[in-house]
């Protein structure tokens, strides 16, 4: 069998394992697209740097807008509520069309910058708030939602033997991306210049996605690394590594296969509750602080180093899930993040600076890191053919997540920061107990799991 590419012709063959999974070996990353995979790293963790201020910096740019505007806090943060909850709708139905190949990854990149420019343009200019949360929270979010899920199953799919930390590292790009964002929202925008300033990273940004989703392209389905034996052994210890503590999936599942493991709806449950404790904490960490007593500039900078911790926590963790097993990094990382939010309490209850610094970066790293562990997961679990969708369907749950911004704001109101913020605490703790129950379909517990070593056939 062959395939034909712009560069040369290759040639490739479909080997089967004792599970009856298939994988197409042979071709080079070379020989697919004229380049490293590498490239499939890069681009989609640029691709993610330029949504990522519409959801990390956004709080920073609440009192500019509420000033220019006359919009209500309440209505803001609500606003950014709906970013976030249409993100996450338009995840699963673009990666069923992805899969579907009605929507080619450069497309969904193309219309993802379209929709950053025209949140920022709705921002800048809607006369009255409705029309910004259609600009921004809808199309916005919508747009974000496309690069989001192409950026992070692009990886998945290119590198399916050690997909951890290159899928931590894409990921991350969605938050520190944001940091000197934070910067210019919240201590050089004003009522004065704030058109400008949203045009102008609008138009920016808007660039920045539409020229590093102009390279994308997907590998053929079931494609396998031709350096990477996939029934035996590998020779590279660290691929060798990440198969042992993550076999790959059993099968290639579909959704619906996927959905009746029971696994799906363990992984949506937990996303929902971590990252909606994430997301409260990027809404209101600039608020607790500020209510502390802290300078608005060094607010700013906590925000500034939750989301730079917040992204590198993203890379790190995917490493350390591929030396360590990707359900004990989940598990780890549950505690940190539920912990992390009574310390935030502490510190500003004693207004202890230094305390609220260390304190906001762990949340940061525990918000930031739960999002590579379940994209990983869910290829480890379902394989890579359907990733888009399948993990659509666990991404979903930020729809629900998604309320961490707005009904954060009523429990604030109700309970005061503390009451808010040792709930979202114990949330986090109580994912970590459910996450205990996730387990590989099709792979008994007691089995020891090692790399396929022997084939049933060759196809």
């Amino acid at each position: 069998m062959t395939t034909t590419d712009v560069t040369r012709v290759a040639t490739y063959r479909e080997v089967t394992d004792r599970n009856g999974r298939v994988y197409r070996v042979g071709e080079t990353d070379v020989d697919i697209m004229g380049r490293k995979r590498k490239w499939m790293v890069i681009l989609p963790w640029v691709g993610m740097m330029g949504i990522s201020s519409a959801e990390y910096a956004f709080a920073s740019a609440e009192d500019t807008l509420h000033e220019a505007h006359q919009w209500s806090s309440s209505s803001i943060y609500w606003m950014m509520t709906a970013w976030v909850f249409c993100q996450a709708a338009v995840a699963f139905p673009a990666g069923r069309l992805r899969e579907n190949g009605k929507l080619p990854a450069r497309w969904a990149m193309m219309l993802g910058a379209v929709g950053t420019l025209l949140g920022y343009l709705s921002l800048a200019f809607a006369p009255h708030v409705a029309l910004a949360f259609l600009g921004f929270g809808v199309f916005s979010g919508m747009g974000a939602g496309m690069v989001y899920a192409t950026c992070v199953n692009m990886v998945g799919k290119w590198y399916p033997e050690r997909k951890g930390g290159k899928t931590g590292f894409v990921n991350g790009g969605f938050a520190y991306g944001s940091v000197p964002f934070v910067f210019i929202f919240h201590g050089y925008m004003d009522g004065s210049n704030f058109r400008w300033v949203l045009v102008s990273c609008g138009l920016f940004l808007a660039a920045v996605v539409a020229v590093a989703g102009s390279f994308f392209r997907d590998p053929p389905k079931n494609w396998w690394p031709d350096t990477i034996d996939p029934l035996n052994p590998p020779d590279d210890p660290r691929a060798r590594r990440s198969l042992e503590k993550n076999p790959p999936a059993v099968k290639q599942y579909s959704p619906l296969e996927a959905w009746k493991t029971g696994r799906v709806a363990l992984m949506w449950f937990c996303l929902a509750c971590t990252s909606g404790v994430n997301i409260f904490g990027i809404a209101f960490q600039v608020d607790i602080g500020e209510d502390a007593g802290f300078a608005a500039g060094i607010v700013a900078t906590a925000m500034s180093l939750k989301a730079i911790v917040n992204g590198t926590g993203r890379g790190v963790i995917g490493w350390l899930s591929d030396l360590y097993g990707r359900k004990q990094c989940l598990l780890y990382v549950c505690l940190i993040l539920g912990l992390a939010q009574f310390g935030i309490i502490w510190s500003a209850e004693i207004k202890n600076l230094p305390l609220f610094l260390i304190f906001s970066a762990i949340s940061g790293f525990g918000g930031g890191a739960i999002f590579p562990m379940f994209a990983a997961l869910t290829a480890d679990y379902f394989g890579e053919n359907n990733n888009a969708t399948n993990y659509g369907m666990v991404y979903s749950s930020k729809l629900v997540s998604g309320l961490g911004a707005g009904m954060g704001s009523m429990v604030v109101a109700a309970w005061g920061f503390n009451g808010a913020f040792g709930l979202a605490g114990g949330i986090s703790l109580f994912a970590g107990v459910v996450a205990l129950f996730l387990q590989p379909p099709g792979r008994t517990k007691s089995k020891k799991v090692t790399p396929n070593s022997r084939p049933l056939g060759e196809g």
